[in-house]
């Protein structure tokens, strides 16, 4: 069976829950979870809404450090006006080669970016109003009810089209079970298949079983199938994206198995060649393995376990120019992105 399926005029499942009242009820579902925080595996258990920060430095204001059109996503993302993006600052994870680190881990300055709820829902109707054909919301795992709350606000000041949620995967399953019906497209990275890794490099424990718990809830939600618009762009579904790391680090082979064997090959994959060395990864003996870009070889290693598992939906980068594209600076905050990352169809 396609995991491919075509629909007429979407209708995003926020806008369904808005008119039975689900939605508002969601929303302060999800809020009660701040006042002792489990919103994410961490589970710090501060009381974010009296403004105690939790581990990743949040309090109960999100912190946005860009909203943009954004034309480096997935092409079914992406389209012809971008994808409608807004970066949320600090992260709940500690990646020591995070691309973003400007934002997810300099905590000072992210300070002064804090935003209300009800600003954030403005910020997702000026980028619909800019064309933009979603609305991705980056690194949303610690701000998961504050980006609820503004969907609730914008959907009844007449937000329309599909929440994408751009995620580490290191969620709560609670916490995904409560936004089933507001996020139409799920976009999990999936970082790493044994949690050693995770611990190392991301800081975290449990990753992996953290990790793959999210992505089972995801596919319960959301299945194989994608959705697309009649426009040629994603509506709803799951499309996990996987990035390739030098060394084998990120044992690739055993998660795209996994997957395979756990959800389904059907499961849509976007295989990502755009890692370079940066941040503590670019100069810290500790993290060596981490200390170039990914070979011709360890790329064609990670095509042939997609093919040996059976996967023929979703997205590959280009390993020639991908770690040279995406190399955003988040000091710019209108055009953070100079340049796109380029995708091929896998099929």
């Amino acid at each position: 069976m396609s995991t491919i399926a075509s629909v007429g005029g979407y209708e995003p499942g926020y806008a369904r829950m808005l008119a039975s009242g689900e939605l508002e009820e969601r929303v302060e579902r999800l809020y009660a979870l701040l006042a002792s925080c489990t919103v994410c595996p961490r589970d710090c258990r501060n009381d974010r809404l009296a403004g105690v920060l939790a581990s990743c430095a949040s309090g109960e204001r999100p912190v946005v450090s860009a909203h943009t059109p954004h034309f480096g996503e997935e092409p079914c993302l992406s389209g012809t006006r971008g994808a409608g993006n807004i970066f949320f600052g600090n992260c709940n994870l500690r990646c020591v080669y995070c691309q973003n680190f400007q934002i997810s881990q300099d905590y000072t300055v992210q300070k002064t970016n804090e935003v209300t709820v009800e600003r954030l829902a403005e910020m997702a109707l000026e980028l619909q109003a800019r064309g933009c054909h979603n609305i991705g919301f980056v690194s949303p795992t610690h701000f998961a009810p504050q980006m609820a709350k503004a969907v609730l606000l914008a959907a009844r000041a007449g937000l329309s089209v599909p929440i994408v949620y751009n995620t580490n995967a290191y969620d709560s399953v609670e916490v995904l079970r409560l936004l089933e019906g507001i996020v139409d497209v799920y976009l999990p990275d999936f970082k790493y298949a044994d949690s050693e890794a995770g611990a190392l490099y991301s800081k975290v424990p449990d990753y992996a079983r953290h990790a793959r718990a999210a992505l089972i809830e995801m596919y319960r939600q959301k299945g194989a199938r994608l959705e697309m618009g009649r426009d040629g762009l994603l509506k709803s579904g799951l499309l996990v994206r996987v990035l390739v790391l030098p060394n084998g680090v990120a044992g690739v082979s055993r998660s795209l198995a996994w997957i395979a064997e756990t959800l389904s090959p059907a499961v849509a994959i976007s295989l990502m060649a755009q890692y370079y060395p940066i941040h503590r990864a670019a100069s810290n003996e500790k993290y060596r393995a981490l200390d170039r870009s990914i070979t011709a070889a360890e790329w064609q290693e990670a095509l042939d376990a997609l093919e040996a598992n059976g996967f023929s939906h979703g997205f590959e980068q280009e390993l020639e120019t991908s770690a040279r594209y995406y190399r955003p600076d988040f000091t710019d905050r209108e055009t953070p992105f100079k340049d796109i990352r380029h995708f091929r169809a896998q099929s």
